[in-house]
């Protein structure tokens, strides 16, 4: 008890420094700028929200989540957004985790003093065992809805408390709570998604703009003596947002997800990271990272699912917006015996790119992105030629414009019903994808994408086509019809465990351009 409470006071002050660097660098106010900067880039209002909380169980310890969420911000009082819940330092819980989309109402009610509820709705897994996995997770889908007060300190950052009720469907989970919080404000700058792949018309709006970096890494772990049943390399696809508060450090957040050795394997890393300028196409980034995830003690020994990772890469720039990385480093959990090496692969995009050399528009174009929010339901599912029940699941894609034409896209899902009985049935995807150029006056904007990935059993290739119906320049309904199927190639999927389905989704899209 000693050990956990001392790892739980190491992870509070973790983010009570976070929340200090972020809120000194990314609450920024809007200010009165140049007609024409006006004309093609706008402030977007947006919050961090991290709760934790300590849930009961009837047959077992108490499980802690901890709750990380990115809410956009849609009007005076109202958010949107998706986020995830996982376990730190109680119980022998590594490798449980859930996504969620949220909804977010928040007002003041007397000075800082403020009055905050909403709902999350979202599935995951996870546990000790595939067994304690059903008891902990029922079929997967859970909600939870809280109602509390909070208060907003002169720099911004809110603290409160919550009335919590967190509840799984047919599962041991289903209990209501107090819950603590703290709420990081974010505001910057996006350019308006007509202005994608258009030169900009003023430096102003690059130079004033914060440099991001999205990463897409092969990542791979290598295990130092492990004690639990899986004992060979993890490969693993790894996903890293990077948002820089100055021109050396950054926040980031990491979602890695296992292909082969522990498939669907997990874990979700943020902290702060450094980048150093060895010459003009060679950085060396040094990050430190906090989080959870694993699979299960029994298979992988993350304990309570705590994670500390840190970690080196050296960046080679091919020009201002692509690099590749090599990377290395330490990922271990102090509450169980998992300890591992690790060495990766990466390439980076560079969302926007902080080139203190620019002295002209001449070479400088609007990069568009997308977000999509989208449940979807794969039906007609095979199983190894066998018919299985319907799969559904919560989605969030993010595309990036290689060009007009192009892009580039990510998908990340989670299934909140069962799949061959137990919870946790998740995909993660990456890809290519073709679209018609985007004409203002046309509402219909259409794609075709391929994408790769993995789920609980190996490897599988989803191809799909699916159209965007504009609703405003920021926002537009989606719908996306496709095709799952495993890859049987070499040892890429488990030998009898082949899938087929077909997949339909509908959701919004938020849509945006940056420099």
């Amino acid at each position: 008890m000693k050990t956990h409470y001392k790892l739980f006071t190491l992870v509070v002050f973790f983010y009570m420094e976070v929340a200090l660097i972020a809120s000194k660098s990314l609450s920024s106010k809007t200010n009165d700028i140049e007609m024409l900067e006006k004309q093609t880039q706008e402030y977007v209002n947006a919050m961090i929200l991290f709760d934790y909380e300590i849930i009961p169980l009837t047959n077992n310890s108490s499980i802690d989540l901890l709750g990380m969420h990115y809410l956009q911000q849609l009007n005076q009082w109202l958010y949107f957004g998706v986020g995830a819940h996982a376990p730190l330092v109680q119980g022998d819980y590594g490798g449980f985790m859930t996504f969620d989309v949220t909804v977010h109402a928040q007002k003041k009610i007397y000075n800082n003093l403020f009055i905050n509820a909403g709902v999350s709705l979202g599935g995951g897994g996870g546990g000790s065992s595939v067994s304690q996995s059903t008891e902990l997770s029922g079929s997967g889908g859970f909600i939870k809805s809280y109602i509390g007060l909070g208060y907003e300190f002169d720099n911004n950052i809110s603290v409160g408390i919550n009335y919590t009720n967190f509840k799984f469907i047919d599962s041991q989970i289903d209990n209501s709570q107090a819950d603590i919080f703290v709420q990081i404000p974010l505001s910057y700058k996006v350019g308006f998604y007509a202005n994608a792949a258009k030169r900009a018309h003023s430096l102003h709006d690059f130079l004033n703009s914060q440099e991001n970096i999205f990463t897409l890494e092969l990542n791979n772990l290598f295990q130092i003596e492990p004690t639990a049943a899986v004992k060979g390399m993890i490969n693993n696809f790894s996903f890293q947002y990077s948002h820089f508060l100055n021109t050396n450090s950054y926040l980031f957040m990491e979602i890695e997800i296992g292909y082969k050795g522990r498939p669907l394997y997990n874990h979700i890393i943020h902290g702060l990271g450094y980048k150093t300028l060895l010459t003009h196409r060679l950085n060396l980034y040094t990050q430190l990272g906090l989080g959870s995830g694993g699979y299960s003690p029994n298979d992988i020994d993350t304990g309570s699912g705590l994670l500390i990772y840190p970690k080196m890469s050296l960046e080679y720039l091919f020009d201002d917006n692509m690099g590749v990385a090599l990377s290395g480093g330490y990922l271990f959990a102090p509450t169980g015996t998992s300890k591992n090496y690790t060495a990766g692969i990466a390439l980076n995009y560079h969302l926007t790119h902080k080139n203190s050399s620019v002295s002209s528009t001449k070479n400088l174009f609007y990069k568009g992105f997308r977000c999509t929010i989208f449940p979807q339901t794969e039906f007609k599912v095979k199983l190894n030629g066998k018919n299985h029940h319907n799969i559904n699941m919560m989605g969030v894609q993010f595309d990036g414009f290689i060009n007009d034409n192009f892009y580039y896209s990510t998908q990340v899902s989670v299934a909140y019903n069962d799949f061959k009985g137990f919870p946790g049935y998740g995909e993660a995807l990456f890809g290519i994808g073709v679209q018609s150029k985007y004409i203002q006056s046309n509402k219909f904007q259409n794609f075709l994408q391929l994408l790769i990935g993995t789920n609980v059993n190996g490897i599988i290739f989803k191809p799909s086509i699916a159209t965007n119906y504009s609703l405003s320049d920021r926002y537009a309904l989606y719908a996306q019809l496709g095709y799952t199927t495993s890859v049987e190639v070499g040892s890429l999927y488990r030998k009898n465990q082949s899938m087929r389905a077909y997949n339909l989704g509908i959701g919004v899209t938020y849509r945006f351009s940056l420099l």
